[in-house]
């Protein structure tokens, strides 16, 4: 099966580790949009885990030039968003257990009130 464009793009987002928790962007819920044009030219939305990150721009340039270096790509574009705030709840529950987090989910919580 031919892996499309979108999916390389996420194949090369997690490969990229964010430097202070070793868990990919991908996982980590930092990626908010990925949309690919008629051009084959990505833009990637996405934020830091926090607006003091020492190495933002430079991160963020590794982003770039990761998802620039697939032969499908003409260009990419990467912009960096605030809004909304990433928080851990953001994370895939998998990332959530492997950093030791309590699990983002509800449903369970609820489910202690119905006994």
């Amino acid at each position: 099966m031919k892996q499309s464009i979108l999916e390389k793009v996420e194949d090369v987002c997690k490969q990229i580790y964010d430097p202070e928790i070793p868990q990919n962007i991908w996982d980590l819920g930092l990626v908010y949009s990925i949309e690919v044009d008629n051009d084959n030219n990505v833009d990637i939305t996405m934020t830091l885990t926090t607006p003091s990150c020492p190495v933002g721009p430079e991160f963020l340039n590794t982003v770039k030039m990761g998802v620039q270096r697939l032969e499908e790509v003409n260009k990419c574009n990467v912009e960096l968003v605030w809004d909304p705030a990433w928080g851990p709840h953001m994370m895939t529950e998998e990332t959530q257990t492997l950093l030791g987090l309590e699990l983002n989910r509800p449903m369970l919580n609820e489910k202690e009130n119905w006994e």
